[in-house]
């Protein structure tokens, strides 16, 4: 139970870590883990943040930079904080609004935003929604991505209106084409200014009217549209379901367990509160949620970086990156708005092969002297790599497989087995 907790709410415990989180019992572990949402992550922050060409400077004519090789730099930067991370609950809150907030380096251009909207998620991730979705708003890569800034009086973009309802807030069908034309009248005038690579609101470019969305009527300017359609009952319910089914199983806004925590997570929209009614919901210790999600790449990664006591270092640059990419999961490069799909979307015959080869590129780097040390006893060495990964339990198919393998395998073949069972690849 712990082991998944930590899974879940971060990106896997050591067995160490586990020793001490059965010391504190589960109740004082999702206290700790809910304090790093706001505490400090004297580990992370003593990573040294790449160099990051600023917009401002990138946008100079003529000047030159290799922007691609410092987009590498910052996706190495965020996988390091990940495995090192004191707080694992806030950079996992990152990781999943990203996926709620998408958006990719190969449209918006610039590394530099990139990890600007990275922070920007680590800072008021577990606050207010609301201000959340209105800050993300005005970020310049999102205004890049969705193409804010070629919303004009004279023709309204729809882009940005139309995924803040569908997308980040409300969930397909609860609201009208017509809500969609009206949001992007009053996003009109919200563009970058290149010169400074900030948020720059054209008043002589907006358009003033009168405005009627999701039933109210008024001069509704972009900041308006956001807060009605946050402080929706639909809202309440997309919002909930979306983090249900990261943190437990995937659900629909009208699973039973939506209806329970919504009408709670509507009274202040507040994402800590609402991620602590979930990790001490009865339902997220259930049988369900214990075989509920599949790892995404990225999870994968990072969780088995830890667990190995690795860091990206150890690879050659740009590897893990790559194998990333291969996977379907590269960071900052969401296929589309619609970001990241769960489970079975992760599962293919492609798949499997590239994620042999991830587990092959980790086994190789991996300090496995007390599995090799059992060499001759291939019971003890099963249990070796299953307390090395946190593995609850092996089903008896996985389990022979692996005696099979310690018994006439390496502990680096072992390991790799491990790494690419049904029980591993499972979150």
């Amino acid at each position: 139970m712990l082991a998944q907790l930590y899974r879940r709410a971060g990106f896997g415990a050591t067995p160490a870590e586990i020793e001490d989180a059965e010391k504190l019992g589960f109740d004082a572990s999702v206290d700790k883990l809910l304090a790093g949402l706001t505490g400090e992550d004297a580990a992370g922050s003593a990573l040294g943040i790449p160099h990051l060409t600023p917009l401002a400077q990138a946008d100079i004519p003529g000047f030159s930079y290799d922007d691609y090789a410092e987009f590498i730099a910052l996706s190495t930067w965020w996988i390091d904080r990940m495995v090192v991370s004191d707080t694992p609950l806030r950079e996992k809150l990152v990781l999943l609004l990203h996926g709620q907030f998408p958006t990719s380096y190969q449209k918006v251009g610039y590394a530099d935003l990139m990890y600007r909207q990275n922070q920007l998620f680590r800072t008021l991730g577990a606050g207010a929604f609301d201000t959340l979705t209105q800050a993300v708003a005005r970020d310049p890569a999102m205004l890049i991505w969705l193409d804010t800034g070629n919303d004009h009086k004279a023709h309204a973009n729809e882009n940005f209106a139309r995924e803040l309802m569908e997308r980040f807030t409300m969930g397909v069908g609860t609201y009208t084409e017509h809500d969609v034309r009206e949001a992007a009248r009053a996003f009109t005038g919200w563009t970058l200014d290149y010169t400074t690579g900030d948020f720059f609101f054209n008043v002589y470019d907006h358009d003033g009217g009168e405005k009627r969305f999701l039933h109210k009527t008024g001069r509704w300017q972009g900041q308006d549209i956001i807060e009605i359609a946050t402080h929706t009952t639909a809202s309440a319910k997309w919002v909930v379901a979306r983090f249900w089914s990261w943190l437990a199983y995937p659900v629909t806004t009208e699973d039973p367990v939506v209806a329970e925590l919504a009408p709670g997570y509507k009274k202040d929209l507040n994402v800590k509160n609402l991620l602590e009614a979930i990790l001490r919901h009865p339902h997220f210790v259930s049988a369900r949620a214990r075989s509920g999600l599949v790892k995404q790449p990225i999870e994968y990664l990072v969780g088995t970086l830890r667990l190995l006591g690795l860091r990206t270092a150890a690879f050659t640059e740009g590897t893990l990156v790559w194998l990333l990419a291969s996977l379907g999961q590269q960071p900052f490069v969401p296929l589309n708005v619609g970001g990241w799909g769960q489970n079975q979307y992760w599962l293919s015959t492609s798949a499997s092969n590239n994620q042999l080869s991830l587990a092959w590129n980790l086994a190789q780097y991996a300090d496995l002297t007390e599995v090799v040390d059992l060499n001759g006893s291939p019971g003890a060495q099963v249990d070796a790599v299953t307390k090395l990964l946190a593995v609850d339990a092996w089903s008896n198919r996985s389990y022979r497989a692996l005696w099979k393998t310690a018994d006439k395998g390496s502990a680096q073949e072992l390991l790799v087995m491990a790494l690419v069972s049904p029980e591993y690849l499972l979150n």
